[in-house]
Protein backbone atom coordinates (compact mmCIF):
# COMPACT_ATOMS: atom_id res chain seq x y z
CA UNK A 1 0.00 0.00 0.00
CA UNK A 2 1.31 3.42 -0.91
CA UNK A 3 2.22 5.93 1.79
CA UNK A 4 -0.35 8.65 2.59
CA UNK A 5 2.39 11.26 2.19
CA UNK A 6 5.05 12.11 -0.40
CA UNK A 7 8.16 14.30 -0.34
CA UNK A 8 9.15 16.79 -3.03
CA UNK A 9 11.77 19.50 -3.39
CA UNK A 10 10.38 23.04 -3.21
CA UNK A 11 11.78 26.56 -3.12
CA UNK A 12 10.78 28.50 -0.03
CA UNK A 13 10.76 32.29 -0.35
CA UNK A 14 11.07 34.35 2.80
CA UNK A 15 11.70 38.11 2.80
CA UNK A 16 13.43 38.00 -0.56
CA UNK A 17 15.66 35.04 0.28
CA UNK A 18 15.09 31.57 -1.20
CA UNK A 19 16.09 28.15 0.03
CA UNK A 20 15.50 24.67 -1.34
CA UNK A 21 13.83 22.33 1.17
CA UNK A 22 11.96 19.03 1.32
CA UNK A 23 8.20 19.41 1.68
CA UNK A 24 5.76 16.70 2.74
CA UNK A 25 2.48 16.50 0.82
CA UNK A 26 -0.71 14.53 1.33
CA UNK A 27 -1.06 11.93 -1.44
CA UNK A 28 -4.13 12.00 -3.68
CA UNK A 29 -4.66 8.93 -5.89
CA UNK A 30 -7.61 7.32 -7.64
CA UNK A 31 -9.30 4.25 -6.19
CA UNK A 32 -11.65 2.17 -8.30
CA UNK A 33 -14.25 0.35 -6.21
CA UNK A 34 -15.35 -2.87 -7.90
CA UNK A 35 -18.21 -5.15 -6.93
CA UNK A 36 -18.58 -8.88 -7.67
CA UNK A 37 -21.57 -11.13 -7.01
CA UNK A 38 -23.21 -14.31 -8.23
CA UNK A 39 -25.99 -13.91 -10.79
CA UNK A 40 -28.30 -16.92 -10.47
CA UNK A 41 -30.67 -15.81 -13.24
CA UNK A 42 -31.18 -18.33 -16.02
CA UNK A 43 -30.03 -21.95 -16.00
CA UNK A 44 -26.52 -21.48 -14.57
CA UNK A 45 -24.87 -19.22 -12.05
CA UNK A 46 -22.25 -16.74 -13.24
CA UNK A 47 -20.07 -14.13 -11.56
CA UNK A 48 -20.85 -10.52 -12.35
CA UNK A 49 -18.19 -7.89 -11.76
CA UNK A 50 -18.92 -4.19 -12.09
CA UNK A 51 -17.01 -0.98 -11.56
CA UNK A 52 -19.06 1.03 -9.05
CA UNK A 53 -17.07 4.22 -8.63
CA UNK A 54 -13.70 5.90 -8.93
CA UNK A 55 -12.92 8.27 -6.08
CA UNK A 56 -9.85 10.38 -5.43
CA UNK A 57 -8.56 9.42 -2.01
CA UNK A 58 -5.52 9.25 0.25
CA UNK A 59 -4.13 5.67 0.27
CA UNK A 60 -4.80 3.71 3.44
CA UNK A 61 -7.83 1.96 4.96
CA UNK A 62 -9.12 1.24 1.45
CA UNK A 63 -11.17 -1.76 2.62
CA UNK A 64 -12.93 0.46 5.15
CA UNK A 65 -13.49 3.10 2.49
CA UNK A 66 -15.07 0.59 0.11
CA UNK A 67 -17.27 -0.96 2.82
CA UNK A 68 -18.36 2.44 4.10
CA UNK A 69 -19.08 3.71 0.61
CA UNK A 70 -21.24 0.69 -0.26
CA UNK A 71 -23.15 1.03 3.01
CA UNK A 72 -23.71 4.79 2.95
CA UNK A 73 -24.80 4.59 -0.70
CA UNK A 74 -27.44 1.98 0.25
CA UNK A 75 -25.87 -0.75 -1.91
CA UNK A 76 -25.49 -3.06 1.10
CA UNK A 77 -27.24 -2.99 4.47
CA UNK A 78 -25.09 -5.26 6.67
CA UNK A 79 -21.49 -6.45 6.95
CA UNK A 80 -22.63 -10.07 6.53
CA UNK A 81 -23.58 -9.23 2.94
CA UNK A 82 -19.86 -8.92 2.16
CA UNK A 83 -17.90 -12.13 1.65
CA UNK A 84 -14.46 -10.54 1.41
CA UNK A 85 -12.67 -7.34 0.35
CA UNK A 86 -9.45 -7.36 -1.67
CA UNK A 87 -7.61 -4.00 -1.62
CA UNK A 88 -4.92 -3.46 -4.25
CA UNK A 89 -2.89 -0.44 -5.31
CA UNK A 90 -5.57 1.41 -7.29
CA UNK A 91 -8.56 -0.96 -7.03
CA UNK A 92 -10.54 -2.56 -4.25
CA UNK A 93 -12.71 -5.56 -5.14
CA UNK A 94 -15.67 -6.27 -2.87
CA UNK A 95 -17.15 -9.74 -3.30
CA UNK A 96 -20.67 -10.12 -1.96
CA UNK A 97 -21.92 -13.09 0.01
CA UNK A 98 -23.76 -15.88 -1.79
CA UNK A 99 -27.32 -14.92 -2.63
CA UNK A 100 -26.68 -11.20 -2.17
CA UNK A 101 -27.77 -8.97 -5.06
CA UNK A 102 -26.59 -5.34 -4.73
CA UNK A 103 -29.07 -2.47 -4.76
CA UNK A 104 -27.32 -0.61 -7.56
CA UNK A 105 -30.30 1.58 -8.37
CA UNK A 106 -29.38 3.51 -5.20
CA UNK A 107 -25.93 4.39 -6.52
CA UNK A 108 -26.30 5.48 -10.13
CA UNK A 109 -23.08 7.33 -10.82
CA UNK A 110 -21.19 8.56 -13.79
CA UNK A 111 -18.27 6.56 -12.39
CA UNK A 112 -16.06 9.39 -11.09
CA UNK A 113 -16.11 11.45 -7.91
CA UNK A 114 -13.52 14.03 -6.93
CA UNK A 115 -11.97 14.14 -3.48
CA UNK A 116 -13.94 17.31 -2.69
CA UNK A 117 -17.40 16.04 -3.60
CA UNK A 118 -19.36 13.13 -2.17
CA UNK A 119 -22.31 13.29 -4.56
CA UNK A 120 -20.48 14.17 -7.78
CA UNK A 121 -21.44 11.85 -10.60
CA UNK A 122 -24.97 11.18 -9.41
CA UNK A 123 -27.21 10.86 -12.43
CA UNK A 124 -30.29 12.61 -11.05
CA UNK A 125 -31.81 14.49 -8.11
CA UNK A 126 -33.60 11.37 -6.87
CA UNK A 127 -30.30 9.48 -6.77
CA UNK A 128 -28.87 11.93 -4.22
CA UNK A 129 -31.14 10.77 -1.38
CA UNK A 130 -30.53 7.40 0.27
CA UNK A 131 -32.87 5.35 2.47
CA UNK A 132 -31.66 4.73 6.06
CA UNK A 133 -31.43 1.17 7.33
CA UNK A 134 -31.99 2.04 10.99
CA UNK A 135 -35.10 3.51 12.57
CA UNK A 136 -34.81 6.51 14.86
CA UNK A 137 -34.39 5.37 18.49
CA UNK A 138 -36.95 6.32 21.10
CA UNK A 139 -34.49 6.69 23.99
CA UNK A 140 -33.19 10.18 24.69
CA UNK A 141 -29.53 11.12 24.49
CA UNK A 142 -28.14 14.12 26.38
CA UNK A 143 -24.55 15.32 26.08
CA UNK A 144 -23.13 17.98 28.43
CA UNK A 145 -21.88 21.02 26.54
CA UNK A 146 -18.52 20.69 28.29
CA UNK A 147 -17.87 17.40 26.43
CA UNK A 148 -17.72 19.28 23.14
CA UNK A 149 -15.14 21.78 24.42
CA UNK A 150 -12.23 19.34 24.22
CA UNK A 151 -13.13 17.54 20.99
CA UNK A 152 -11.31 19.82 18.56
CA UNK A 153 -8.08 19.70 20.56
CA UNK A 154 -8.29 15.91 20.80
CA UNK A 155 -8.84 15.69 17.04
CA UNK A 156 -5.85 17.90 16.26
CA UNK A 157 -3.57 15.86 18.52
CA UNK A 158 -4.50 12.64 16.70
CA UNK A 159 -4.31 14.00 13.12
CA UNK A 160 -0.87 12.58 12.39
CA UNK A 161 -0.81 13.12 8.62
CA UNK A 162 -2.46 16.54 8.82
CA UNK A 163 0.18 17.62 11.32
CA UNK A 164 2.93 16.91 8.80
CA UNK A 165 1.16 18.05 5.60
CA UNK A 166 -1.71 20.39 6.51
CA UNK A 167 -3.61 18.88 3.60
CA UNK A 168 -6.11 16.35 4.96
CA UNK A 169 -9.62 16.24 6.35
CA UNK A 170 -10.48 14.10 9.34
CA UNK A 171 -13.57 12.40 10.75
CA UNK A 172 -13.63 10.91 14.22
CA UNK A 173 -15.99 9.00 16.49
CA UNK A 174 -16.16 10.00 20.14
CA UNK A 175 -18.18 8.36 22.88
CA UNK A 176 -20.49 10.57 24.93
CA UNK A 177 -17.78 10.86 27.59
CA UNK A 178 -15.53 12.61 25.04
CA UNK A 179 -13.12 9.74 24.38
CA UNK A 180 -11.87 9.37 20.80
CA UNK A 181 -12.73 5.84 19.65
CA UNK A 182 -11.78 6.04 15.99
CA UNK A 183 -10.20 8.60 13.62
CA UNK A 184 -9.55 8.51 9.88
CA UNK A 185 -7.90 11.07 7.59
CA UNK A 186 -8.31 11.57 3.86
CA UNK A 187 -7.89 14.23 1.20
CA UNK A 188 -11.67 13.92 0.68
CA UNK A 189 -13.95 14.77 3.60
CA UNK A 190 -16.58 12.28 2.42
CA UNK A 191 -13.90 9.57 2.16
CA UNK A 192 -12.85 10.21 5.76
CA UNK A 193 -16.44 9.70 6.90
CA UNK A 194 -16.81 6.56 4.75
CA UNK A 195 -13.62 5.15 6.29
CA UNK A 196 -14.96 5.76 9.81
CA UNK A 197 -18.35 4.23 9.02
CA UNK A 198 -16.70 1.36 7.14
CA UNK A 199 -14.51 0.57 10.16
CA UNK A 200 -17.56 0.70 12.43
CA UNK A 201 -19.45 -1.55 10.01
CA UNK A 202 -16.64 -4.12 10.00
CA UNK A 203 -16.51 -4.00 13.81
CA UNK A 204 -20.31 -4.45 14.00
CA UNK A 205 -20.79 -1.22 15.96
CA UNK A 206 -23.70 0.08 13.87
CA UNK A 207 -26.02 1.80 14.54
CA UNK A 208 -23.83 4.52 16.07
CA UNK A 209 -26.60 5.98 18.21
CA UNK A 210 -24.42 6.69 21.24
CA UNK A 211 -21.44 8.30 19.52
CA UNK A 212 -20.50 11.80 18.39
CA UNK A 213 -19.20 12.28 14.85
CA UNK A 214 -16.65 15.09 14.65
CA UNK A 215 -15.76 16.66 11.30
CA UNK A 216 -12.57 18.69 10.83
CA UNK A 217 -14.14 21.00 8.24
CA UNK A 218 -17.57 22.10 7.14
CA UNK A 219 -20.72 19.99 7.43
CA UNK A 220 -22.19 19.48 3.97
CA UNK A 221 -25.35 17.62 2.97
CA UNK A 222 -23.51 14.46 1.84
CA UNK A 223 -21.76 14.09 5.21
CA UNK A 224 -25.01 14.43 7.16
CA UNK A 225 -26.61 11.85 4.88
CA UNK A 226 -23.80 9.37 5.55
CA UNK A 227 -24.26 9.94 9.28
CA UNK A 228 -27.99 9.32 8.92
CA UNK A 229 -27.26 5.99 7.25
CA UNK A 230 -25.04 4.98 10.19
CA UNK A 231 -27.61 5.94 12.82
CA UNK A 232 -25.54 8.83 14.22
CA UNK A 233 -27.55 11.34 16.26
CA UNK A 234 -24.91 13.93 17.20
CA UNK A 235 -22.59 15.64 14.70
CA UNK A 236 -20.09 18.39 15.50
CA UNK A 237 -18.13 20.25 12.85
CA UNK A 238 -15.23 22.67 13.15
CA UNK A 239 -16.60 24.56 10.14
CA UNK A 240 -20.00 25.77 9.02
CA UNK A 241 -22.99 23.67 7.96
CA UNK A 242 -24.87 24.31 4.74
CA UNK A 243 -28.59 25.10 4.66
CA UNK A 244 -29.40 21.70 3.16
CA UNK A 245 -27.30 19.98 5.83
CA UNK A 246 -29.33 21.72 8.54
CA UNK A 247 -32.56 20.79 6.76
CA UNK A 248 -31.58 17.11 6.61
CA UNK A 249 -30.38 17.07 10.22
CA UNK A 250 -33.68 18.59 11.33
CA UNK A 251 -35.66 16.06 9.27
CA UNK A 252 -33.91 13.15 11.00
CA UNK A 253 -33.75 14.76 14.46
CA UNK A 254 -29.96 14.97 14.48
CA UNK A 255 -28.10 17.35 16.75
CA UNK A 256 -25.89 19.41 14.43
CA UNK A 257 -23.17 21.62 15.86
CA UNK A 258 -21.03 23.98 13.81
CA UNK A 259 -18.14 26.41 14.35
CA UNK A 260 -16.80 24.31 17.22
CA UNK A 261 -14.01 26.33 18.83
CA UNK A 262 -12.81 25.17 22.26
CA UNK A 263 -15.55 26.40 24.63
CA UNK A 264 -18.00 27.79 22.07
CA UNK A 265 -20.15 26.44 19.25
CA UNK A 266 -23.45 26.95 17.45
CA UNK A 267 -26.31 24.44 17.63
CA UNK A 268 -28.29 24.33 14.37
CA UNK A 269 -30.70 21.48 15.14
CA UNK A 270 -31.50 19.08 17.96
CA UNK A 271 -30.51 21.53 20.71
CA UNK A 272 -32.40 19.47 23.28
CA UNK A 273 -29.57 16.92 23.40
CA UNK A 274 -27.03 19.53 24.51
CA UNK A 275 -27.06 20.12 28.26
CA UNK A 276 -25.73 23.55 29.22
Amino acid sequence: MHSPTAYIKIKKINAGAQTEVDDELAVEEPLEIQLAWQDDAGHRSSTVQKNISVTMRTPGNDAELAAGFLFTEGIIQHIDQIQHILPQQHTTLVTLAKGMVPQLQHAERNFYATSSCGVCGKTGIDAIRTTPVFTQPTGELVVPATIFYGLQNSLQQKQVVFESTGGLHAAALFDIAGNCILLREDVGRHNAVDKVIGAALQNRWLPLQHYILLLSGRAGFELIQKAVMAGIRVIAAVGAPSSLAVQLATEYDITLIGFLRNDRFNVYSGAGRVKV
